[in-house]
């Protein structure tokens, strides 16, 4: 039922386009495929489950400042996403305890509700005296196999040590 609202709502829009932008002003545009747009649509589907995580330091480089770091990331997705991801992270520390950054890219390859392949994750953390911002969200065009095309963004959890994820994505659907 959700889908063909989302259906019946692209083809509204599109017809609203349509005569907004071409069909009253003389286009060349003389018909619309209904089918074509429908099989271009895609539908927010989410996915949930936990993960575990290995974060190793590593060396820092000649002549760079000490308060900016960088780690190596492993992780193995449950859930939903039945994945392992390698990546890695660039951190900054300062003197004000409570607050420092980091941003890290990751390549998750694995299944997600059963479809294979890979993506890309980019993640944007600050912490401001104790107080976390994170953005995660899948990099454009990353996808590969059967989820080419997929595009979202992911919600990382950490409750009493563990880690978990809520991952709200868009895929083509499949042909």
């Amino acid at each position: 039922m959700k889908r063909q609202f989302h259906r019946v709502g692209a083809v509204i829009a599109g017809v609203c386009l349509w005569v907004s932008f071409g069909g009253l002003a003389g286009s060349r545009i003389h018909s619309l495929d209904f089918r074509a747009a429908q099989k271009e649509m895609v539908v927010t589907i989410h996915a949930s489950g936990t993960f575990e995580v290995k974060l190793t330091p590593q060396p820092p480089e000649a002549g760079v400042d000490a308060s900016l770091g960088r780690m190596t990331i492993d992780k193995q997705f449950h859930g939903d996403l039945e994945a392992t991801s390698n990546g890695q992270m660039l951190t900054a520390g300062t003197a004000v305890a409570g607050s420092a950054g980091y941003v890290a890219m990751e390549r998750v390859s694995g299944k997600l509700r059963g479809r294979s392949g890979s993506f890309a994750l980019q993640h944007t953390g600050t912490m401001a005296h104790g107080a976390f911002q994170l953005s995660v969200t899948v990099v454009p065009d990353s996808g590969t196999g059967e989820l080419v095309g997929i595009a979202g963004a992911m919600k990382i959890i950490i409750d009493s040590g563990k880690h978990s994820y809520e991952f709200d994505y868009t895929l083509p659907e499949a042909h």
